[in-house]
């Protein structure tokens, strides 16, 4: 199990190959919000999203003999990205399987960071099955997008870097509002932030019609999302919360928040207009929540990480087109 030593040692693994990225801020988010707003843009880490650290952690720590013969992950764009880069710089093959409705971007960046991309139906084929046969034909080692405890292990320096920061703003009691799929960043932050900044309490922001980690968090079991729904937030729908990561969101988390896609794409707007980055549907869904579910925040700050970027043009013009407006009351 992932524990503060873990992410230690993946953030001393990590040093030199991952970004530290910033905390940012704007009186004109603070204003619709009704607090103070910090955003951790992610979406300006390698690749694109925070995902690249998870899958450093992961990949440096293999056996030398074991990681040459190459990887395997699955993932709808932002894990298959982390996972190919640095597969890349250690030398070794990657192989990735991904839905072939993911986003064209997620897709075409892929296979130009060196990996193999193998195409599935997500409503009619098992990435599971399809991954475990690969890996046994090919000696493949499997990085799983979350449910891996160096992968959590990687996606906690993210809170590390979140309590220093925090410390250095005089922030020493918030929420820290993370985009949740599967909880390998949000269980990772969570247990970085027991151990750096206990003030701080980790809580996932999930879309619309996939709430599982916020109604396990309810229920206290394991829930799964109900098929045939669907979400512009590509990057965070997952069938349900891990058995490594819910134990660790149940101990640590404070409630969920769910958001819609349109406030996803409000947001989106809102943080190229004030804070002059790309966010991608799932990853402005921390943001969101802060912006747009002001009275389940308590206290005078909030934290959201804004977790990716990786956006078709389509969508982001879409966004743009929609909600691209300089008034910043605008909700």
């Amino acid at each position: 199990m992932t524990d503060i030593t873990m992410i230690e040692a993946a953030a001393k693994r990590l040093k030199g190959h991952a970004r530290r990225t910033p905390l940012l801020s704007s009186p004109f988010l603070d204003e619709i919000a009704g607090r103070r707003v910090f955003v951790k843009p992610e979406c300006l880490q390698h690749t694109g999203s925070f995902k690249f650290r998870g899958a450093w952690s992961a990949l440096s720590a293999l056996d030398p003999a074991v990681r040459t013969k190459g990887v395997i992950a699955f993932s709808s764009g932002n894990h298959a990205q982390g996972v190919a880069l640095a597969a890349r710089m250690h030398g070794v093959p990657s192989v990735i399987v991904m839905p072939y409705d993911a986003p064209h971007l997620k897709i075409d960046n892929t296979r130009a960071l060196g990996a193999e991309v193998v195409l599935y139906d997500r409503f009619g084929e098992d990435r599971d099955a399809i991954g475990e046969t690969l890996s046994k034909e090919r000696g493949l080692t499997l990085i799983k997008p979350y449910d891996e405890p160096l992968v959590i292990a990687g996606q906690g320096t993210t809170g590390l870097e979140i309590a220093e920061q925090a410390a250095h703003e005089g922030i020493d009691k918030a929420d820290v509002i993370v985009c949740c799929g599967g909880g390998g960043l949000t269980s990772g932050i969570a247990l970085a932030l027991e151990a750096r900044a206990p003030g701080l309490r980790a809580r996932p922001a999930e879309p619309e019609n996939f709430d599982d980690a916020t109604r396990s968090l309810l229920s206290g079991n394991i829930e799964t999302n109900a098929s045939g729904n669907q979400s512009i937030c590509d990057a965070i729908v997952t069938p349900s919360p891990g058995q490594i990561t819910f134990p660790i969101m149940q101990r640590l988390c404070g409630p969920g928040i769910v958001a819609t896609d349109e406030e996803c794409l409000k947001t989106m707007a809102l943080a190229f207009l004030r804070l002059k980055i790309i966010l991608e549907p799932g990853g402005a869904i921390a943001l969101a929540s802060a912006l747009f579910h002001q009275d389940e925040i308590k206290g005078d700050a909030v934290i959201c990480v804004a977790s990716g970027g990786n956006v078709d043009a389509d969508v982001y013009q879409d966004a743009l087109r929609k909600y691209g407006t300089p008034n910043p009351t605008d909700s």
